[in-house]
C-alpha cells in the first residue's frame, strides 16, 4: 500500500523536508499497521533534520529518512502473532526511537509492544503529543529523585516537556518553580508552578534556592541556573548536546548532576494517559499543521518559544 510521508532528504534547513510516497508492507509477526491521525513534533526532529545529534550521525547514509517518534491513530491491520490488538483500536506510542523514526507518515508499522490504548475522553491529537515529551518529563523527575516537599526549578516551563514536568512534579507534592517568558506566566501559573520571568534578570535573584534543577534548556542558561540550587542539590540536564558542560560545571560547585536520554516506556505512557482521562494531566497543543506544512512546524519549534506541543495532522 502506498502512503504519503514527510522525509529528510538532506541535512540542512526546513527545505530539506520533502513529501514522498512509499510502499508500506503488510504487518508481520508482532507488528501492527497504524493509520496515523496525528504525529507529534519534537525538537529532536528539527535537530536531526539540521544534521545534529546521534540520530543524524547514524542516518547520514540512509537519507531520505522519515522523522517522528510520536504517533496516534487507529490500527488498520495486525501481524499473525498479535492477539492483544484488533483493527479499529485507537492507539498511540513512542516508536522507532532513536534510529528508525517514521512517524511523519500517513501509515506506519510499529511493534505491538510499543503501543498504548488511547482511553475514551483523550483525543488522538492529545495522545500523539504525549509520549516523548511526557516520558522525558517523567524520567527526568525520577532521575532527580524528586520527593514531596522539595523545591524544584524547571527551566522552560511552558514548553512541551516543561509544562508536563510541572504537572507531574506537583502531583509528587513538590513545590515547583518554573522559568518562562512574561507571555507565558499565566499559563505556567495555571499548571501549579511559581512562574519566574527569565527576561527580568538572573533567576537566582528572583527565587529562593531549590533542591532540584530540571534543566530543559542547557548551554549557558543551564549553567547559569546552577546558582539557584542549594549546596549538595541535584541537577538533571536533558539537552544531550550540552549535557557534558552543564554536568561538569555543576560538579565543580558540589552539586550532583547527570544528563539523561529518554527511554520509551509503555507503562509510563499508560499511566499518563489514565491521568489525562481523569483530568489530572493536560497536554497543551498550541498548533496543528497538515503534513504538507511540516516545514512550518519545524520553523515554529526551532524558535524555542513554543507553548506546549505541536502536532502534524495526517489527513483532512
Amino acid at each position: 500500500m502506498t502512503t504519503q510521508q514527510l522525509a529528510i532528504t538532506a541535512f540542512g534547513d526546513v527545505h530539506c523536508l520533502q513529501l514522498q510516497s512509499a510502499e508500506i508492507a503488510a504487518p508481520e509477526g508482532r507488528q501492527v499497521l497504524i493509520d496515523v491521525a496525528y504525529s507529534g513534533v519534537n525538537p529532536i526532529d528539527a535537530k536531526t533534520r539540521a544534521g545534529l545529534g546521534w540520530a543524524a550521525q547514524q542516518n547520514r547514509d540512509k537519507l531520505p529518512w522519515v522523522p517522528g517518534y510520536d504517533v496516534a491513530g487507529v490500527i488498520a491491520a495486525v501481524g499473525e502473532e498479535v492477539t492483544e490488538w484488533r483493527v479499529g483500536h485507537r492507539v498511540c506510542g513512542f516508536i522507532g526511537f532513536p534510529l528508525q523514526g517514521g512517524g511523519y507518515s500517513e501509515q506506519v508499522l510499529a511493534e505491538a509492544d510499543s503501543l498504548s490504548r488511547v482511553p475514551d475522553g483523550v483525543s488522538l491529537a492529545e495522545a500523539a503529543a504525549l509520549p516523548l515529551a511526557g516520558q522525558t518529563a517523567w524520567q527526568a523527575l525520577e532521575k532527580a529523585s524528586v520527593q514531596a516537599g522539595e523545591r524544584v526549578l524547571i527551566l522552560a516551563g511552558a514548553g512541551g516537556v516543561g509544562h508536563l514536568a510541572i504537572q507531574l512534579a506537583c502531583r509528587k507534592g513538590a513545590d515547583v518553580v518554573a522559568s518562562c517568558s512574561a507571555a507565558n506566566q499565566a499559563f505556567v501559573s495555571s499548571l501549579g508552578a511559581q512562574a519566574v520571568d527569565y527576561q527580568k534578570g538572573e533567576l537566582a535573584t528572583q527565587l529562593q534556592a531549590v533542591d532540584v534543577l530540571i534543566d530543559l534548556v542547557g548551554g549557558e542558561i543551564g549553567v547559569a541556573a546552577l546558582s539557584c540550587v542549594k549546596p549538595g542539590g541535584r541537577v538533571v540536564t536533558v539537552p544531550t548536546i550540552t549535557a557534558e558542560s552543564v554536568t561538569a560545571a555543576a560538579k565543580v560547585t558540589g552539586l550532583h548532576a547527570q544528563g539523561m536520554l529518554v527511554s520509551p516506556s509503555v507503562a509510563q505512557n499508560d499511566q499518563m494517559l489514565a491521568m489525562m482521562a481523569e483530568g489530572d494531566l493536560t497536554v497543551m497543543i498550541t498548533e496543528q499543521f497538515p503534513l504538507v506544512q511540516g516545514a512550518q512546524a519545524h520553523r515554529q519549534i526551532e524558535t524555542g518559544r513554543t507553548r506546549g506541543k505541536i502536532v502534524l495532522v495526517m489527513k483532512d
